[in-house]
């Protein structure tokens, strides 16, 4: 493979004008990339998405100062598929990442065999870190020049909870631990107290109570208030490890990541974002009353298990949290994009900023992820570029995270490599007439006891199985007359023979999809029956 390899000495300034644009002074030196993301924040948790409660103006003003899109997907609403395929522009089928239990150390033939951006960007000559969840193959982490490889106890920042580790280290000296005060349980993630909302499902229990009940504590079940002061918690921490990596590379051609854990669980803000949006005052889910007897998903995410989600006055205090967290998110990312300004970088840095997958938070009467729902499967993503990504503009079409890669190739004047996505680019210049008509996420590691395939065109969306004899029910939802996914128009509707064209339509196009990616579900998705 040849290399496309621009001199850090040599710097040549010109006049450039691209179609559709003003004339520019392009800076022809390596571009830096500072690629942003959280885990878990669905698409409508933005106030430029039209979120009237939730305040975002950093995440704003990125967008406003380059590109937002309207219509991002996750490849796959699950972290490690997402990851995987976000960091190799492949998708889930074809890097073999189909579930979380993959990530790590995890060993299978064909696994992830494509390299990641980062190591692709290192062998151009730049200089790599990552901070933050990795959750993804630690055979791809080599190329990365972190200061502190892993915490005192010895567990590598990439391994399985790495980051947790050296925040605890961190905590160590600044947060002691402290005994519990009524009220309060410890954080399984922090070690650090935090106080319990109603929604917690050990709200009533003490700690020694917690402790002789034998109870799984997973971090999906803790809601309530972080006692940690908001400088040391973990987001405030990986985000001050990006800062401190800026200043560092502020001379050299870099690619920092900069991972959050959050607004993934457990949904537990410190002051003042605990505060900032009551939950008396939040609005639960139009959709949290459906009764889901024509979903695919009548039974997902353990929803029969877990009935406060659908308990509209519970609710609140999840959404309340959720949107603490993504607040905190917000002004930290201010910080970081200053810390650009400040050392004259904005104008040479490619700034990415998403999210792996949403959150349910209540609709449906569901938490969580892991399906194609808007919620689940529609995210946030902005980029900027001064001088190449015109500010204020907006993307409608349809694209999907797996488009990232080669768009970040594209950016940085690296030469073409394999992907089974595509540069956006062109959809950022009106350049591109058909990439962007439609989108695919994809859920296949359980089988086709649940949707494997999401298809979005138009504003409709169709979910079906991968085979023919799955005895899921096919859905289709209309997003223009029912954003809130009420109404399969197929499955048991007596109206469903009305809506088939339609469904055929969106497979044709899923069709093509699988072919072109070489999937080997090609055939039973063909046969499946859509009346």
């Amino acid at each position: 493979m040849k290399y496309f390899f621009v001199s850090l000495l040599f710097v040549l300034t010109v006049q450039c004008t691209a179609p559709g644009k003003k004339d520019r002074v392009v800076h022809h030196q390596k571009k830096n990339l500072l690629f942003i993301m959280t885990d878990q924040q669905r698409y409508d948790a933005l106030s430029i998405a039209g979120n009237t409660v939730l305040k975002t103006p950093n995440l704003d003003r990125l967008a406003k100062h380059g590109t937002y899109f309207e219509n991002a997907y996750t490849p796959c609403a699950v972290c490690t598929p997402a990851r995987s395929s976000i960091l190799t522009g492949h998708t889930v089928e074809n890097t073999g990442m189909n579930t979380n239990k993959k990530a790590y150390y995890y060993e299978e033939e064909g696994l992830m065999t494509m390299p990641t951006f980062d190591e692709i960007l290192t062998d151009h000559g730049y200089h790599c870190e990552y901070y933050g969840k990795w959750h993804s193959q630690i055979l791809h982490t080599t190329v990365y020049k972190n200061p502190k490889q892993a915490s005192v106890k010895g567990q590598s920042v990439f391994a399985h909870g790495g980051q947790r580790f050296v925040h605890l280290d961190y905590l160590e000296k600044y947060v002691p631990i402290r005994k519990l005060k009524p009220g309060e349980l410890y954080d399984t993630m922090t070690e650090r107290p935090y106080k319990t909302d109603s929604l917690d499902k050990h709200h009533s229990m003490t700690d020694a109570e917690l402790q002789a009940s034998g109870e799984k504590f997973p971090q999906s079940d803790m809601h309530g208030a972080l006692q940690i002061p908001k400088e040391h918690t973990l987001t405030a921490f990986q985000a001050k490890e990006t800062i401190e990596a800026i200043e560092r590379l502020k001379d050299t051609a870099f690619s920092i990541t900069c991972s959050f854990h959050f607004p993934h669980a457990p949904m537990l803000p410190p002051e003042p974002y605990y505060s900032m949006y009551p939950a008396e005052e939040m609005v639960s889910p139009v959709s949290i009353f459906d009764d889901m007897v024509n979903s695919p998903y009548r039974g997902a995410n353990n929803r029969f298990d877990n009935p406060e989600y659908s308990d509209p006055e519970q609710i609140k205090y999840m959404i309340s949290n959720y949107y603490g967290l993504v607040k905190e998110i917000d002004d930290w990312v201010g910080r970081i994009l200053d810390k650009l300004d400040e050392h004259g970088l904005a104008e040479n840095t490619l700034v990415i900023f998403t999210s792996d997958h949403g959150e349910m938070l209540g609709a449906h009467g569901m938490r969580g992820k892991s399906i194609f729902y808007e919620e689940s499967a529609h995210i946030p993503l902005m980029m900027r570029l001064p001088g190449e990504i015109d500010e204020n503009s907006v993307v409608d079409g349809y694209i999907s995270l797996v488009d990232l890669f080669p768009t970040i190739l594209d950016y940085l004047n690296i030469s073409e490599h394999p992907s089974d996505g595509k540069s956006l680019r062109g959809l950022i210049e009106g350049t591109d007439k058909e990439h962007g008509k439609y989108v695919v996420t994809e859920w296949n590691t359980r089988g086709d006891v649940t949707p494997n395939y999401l298809i979005v065109k138009d504003g409709w969306k169709l979910m079906i199985p991968y085979t023919k004899t799955s005895t899921v029910v096919n859905a289709l939802y209309n997003l223009n007359k029912d954003p809130h996914e009420l109404y399969n128009l197929l499955g048991n509707n007596p109206e469903r023979a009305n809506y088939v064209e339609k469904a055929e339509e969106l497979r044709a196009c899923l069709l093509e999809w699988l072919k072109r990616n070489g999937s080997r579900h090609y055939n039973g998705v063909k046969e499946r029956q859509l009346n």
